[in-house]
């Protein structure tokens, strides 16, 4: 069997529980109005880069796995449970329009793996192009707003549009494929970089756990956050 690459799954832990930190934060302050503060650096810095770490480690560990399509189709169906979830909220009038999830992170991770193989085959130095054209076209997408409703997996939305949780495929497909790029030559001999590390130690376990079970914590840590807000404030 195969050994895990430790750091790759302590950092997908680490990505994971940061997350987890933020959503705290952001449900504190702007849902539940428990505190009022400043946003500290961290939350700031996870905001802005915590979803391109995602996509980069996503896109390092693609080129590792044997299963591509079966794990992309996982992921997808989870964003898709995601979006009937915040669908039933807002049909329900338990929250407004701006909850609905058109085109998560889910959604995204899922359908980078599964255009995975069509990429696949392409050079290095041809990944490294493809990458940076779509990332110069999504952030250029960014600037522009169409009439057509159905362009927004691609990044190109309506003036209205709203969306609990948006990542386009571009501009993040193509940091996808920097993270293939990165698995490719970091790791083209599938094994730790770092093999005379402590990777036994009870952090780092904790860490690599999360991250294996990165999927299940980022299903389930919103209703748990949910749950306990609504706990405090019935006891209160």
């Amino acid at each position: 069997m195969k050994r895990r690459i430790w750091e790759l799954d302590a950092f997908r832990g680490l990505c994971i529980l940061c997350m987890v930190l933020v959503h705290l934060v952001y449900d504190l302050r702007e849902l539940y109005h428990v505190v009022d503060f400043s946003y500290p650096a961290l939350f700031t810095f996870v905001m802005t880069w915590g979803s391109v770490l995602f996509l980069l480690l996503s896109g390092t560990c693609v080129t590792l796995g044997h299963h591509p399509i079966r794990r992309g189709l996982i992921v997808f169906g989870c964003g898709m449970l995601c979006s009937a979830v915040t669908g039933g909220m807002y049909l329900l009038n338990l929250q407004g329009r701006d909850i609905l999830i058109w085109f998560g992170i889910l959604h995204c991770l899922g359908v980078c793996m599964l255009l995975w193989p069509v990429f696949r085959r392409l050079p290095n130095w041809g990944l490294l192009l493809t990458a940076a054209l779509l990332l110069a076209l999504g952030y250029w997408f960014r600037t522009l707003r169409v009439e057509a409703g159905w362009l927004f997996p691609l990044g190109l939305i309506r003036r209205d549009f709203a969306s609990s949780d948006y990542f386009p495929l571009l501009p993040n497909l193509g940091w996808f494929l920097l993270g293939a790029l990165l698995g490719r030559t970091l790791y083209r001999k599938q094994e730790t970089l770092f093999p005379r590390f402590p990777a036994q130690a009870a952090p780092i376990r904790f860490l690599s756990w999360c991250g294996r079970q990165s999927l299940f914590i980022y299903l389930l840590h919103q209703p748990i956050l949910a749950g306990a807000f609504e706990l405090y404030f019935l006891l209160k």
